[in-house]
């Protein structure tokens, strides 16, 4: 972005103004660029205040505007802006920076600072100095497919909440019919770990991804509690499960003799109503248990290994929970790289604010090799919400002393992450 010597430039002024010479090349429609935007307006950082003062300055543009070749510049007065918003003059300077920090308008600035423009005799913009809606029409396209995108993930959303509903009443009914009707099993270890699973069901916010791995864990769950009612029931046919055709007891894991070694779980076919009772000592190895033992005090060790695995998995981080705990971080990266997808977005983004707060490449480069690139880059979204925030001075130390406490497996970002999740709510 050129310097005029009297507003400061940032890397996301200088998009901006990319942007505007971009959307000069194309003709879109003002209808077309203004509903692109407010369909996805809020999931890329906009307020209702910046909206309003975009909508105040829309007016002020004409179709010819919009053509190829024209740019929608306002020149419009902060004393009229004000008076048409409501605004005070900071309010408005601030939502008119957050407009053009996030890419959708563009400073057209005259030396002196002053807004202004003329329209020949067809009403064509001749020379203006003022706001610049250009990036807009530059943005349309990618606004379309953003929109079509979040469509599709709150569909998908929406079907696997559903499924998740369906795993989790399935669950319920086995285990309080289990404890209803006193059948020994470690229906205390499930019901612990049923409520952990509940307590991570997302109450706002959620994405796909979260969604699918808790489902994965309900599932989960779901097939060993059926097990474990089988079992301790001597049931020998096939429990449906509603709506999960993955988790049917099929007809091979009947047949199985309960005395081979398998990693996993098994019916155990016996003609006595409770397995654990019979004068077996091999069905009583085979199912896993105590003889004899009151049934909160059963062990069942390939429940207590898969729980630590489920307990270890919790802890592993995902992009929604990243941008959620760093917001400053990820209006910088939504407003450099658009929609980020996946990892690969994020670490691309990462690379890209990496000067912008001082660290150097050398630095960069280390924490990736040593850390790993996925773990560099959530170290690195952590770095920058600190130090957008005031709390971390040197970004590139705080980065070093992050690659040592990782060397010696002292470093923990999980706990850093939901920390500041923690605080959000507080």
């Amino acid at each position: 972005m050129k310097h005029t010597g009297w507003r400061k430039p940032t890397p996301g002024l200088g998009v901006a103004e990319q942007l505007a010479q971009a959307g000069e090349r194309v003709a879109v429609p003002k209808t077309r660029a203004f509903v692109a935007l407010k369909r996805v307006g809020a999931h890329i950082g906009l307020k209702a205040g910046d909206m309003m003062l975009l909508d105040t300055l829309g007016a002020f543009t004409q179709a010819q505007d919009w053509e190829e070749g024209q740019r929608p510049i306002v020149w419009a007065s902060n004393a009229y802006l004000m008076e048409r918003t409501g605004f005070s003059l900071s309010a408005l300077k601030r939502h008119a920076r957050r407009l053009a920090e996030i890419g959708v308008i563009s400073f057209q600035d005259s030396p002196n600072g002053k807004r202004w423009g003329r329209r020949d005799a067809d009403g064509r913009i001749v020379e203006a100095y003022g706001f610049d809606l250009s990036p807009l029409s530059a943005r349309v396209e990618e606004f379309e497919e953003l929109h079509a995108e979040l469509q599709a993930e709150r569909e998908l959303c929406q079907r696997l909440k559903r499924q998740i509903t369906v795993a989790r009443r399935m669950i319920r009914a086995r285990i309080e019919a289990a404890i209803s009707s006193a059948l020994r099993g470690p229906w205390s270890q499930f019901t612990g770990l049923f409520e952990e699973l509940l307590d991570r069901l997302p109450r706002r916010h959620e994405a796909s991804e979260q969604l699918e791995r808790l489902l994965l864990w309900f599932k989960e769950l779901q097939e060993r509690v059926e097990a474990a009612y089988l079992k301790a029931t001597g049931a020998t046919k096939p429990v449906e499960n509603i709506g999960n055709k993955d988790t049917q007891i099929t007809k091979k894991t009947q047949e199985m003799d309960p005395r081979e070694v398998i990693s996993e779980p098994h019916i155990l076919i016996t003609n006595q109503l409770n397995p654990v009772t019979s004068n077996s000592s091999e069905k009583e190895e085979a199912a896993g248990v105590v003889p004899n033992a009151p049934p909160e005090e059963w062990v069942d060790r390939e429940l207590e290994d898969w729980v630590a695995e489920v307990r270890k998995k919790r802890t592993a981080l995902d992009l929604p929970t990243i941008m959620q705990a760093c917001p400053e971080f990820a209006s910088w990266a939504r407003n450099m790289g658009g929609f980020l997808k996946d990892w690969g977005d994020l670490h691309r983004v990462a690379g890209q604010l990496r000067p912008m707060i001082g660290i150097s490449e050398h630095a960069w480069n280390v924490a990736q090799d040593r850390m790993g690139t996925q773990v560099a880059t959530a170290a690195f979204a952590l770095v920058f919400e600190k130090h957008s925030v005031g709390e971390v001075a040197s970004p590139g130390g705080y980065l070093r002393g992050m690659v040592e406490k990782a060397g010696a497996g002292e470093l923990h970002l999980e706990r850093s992450f939901y920390g500041r999740l923690s605080g959000q709510a507080a």
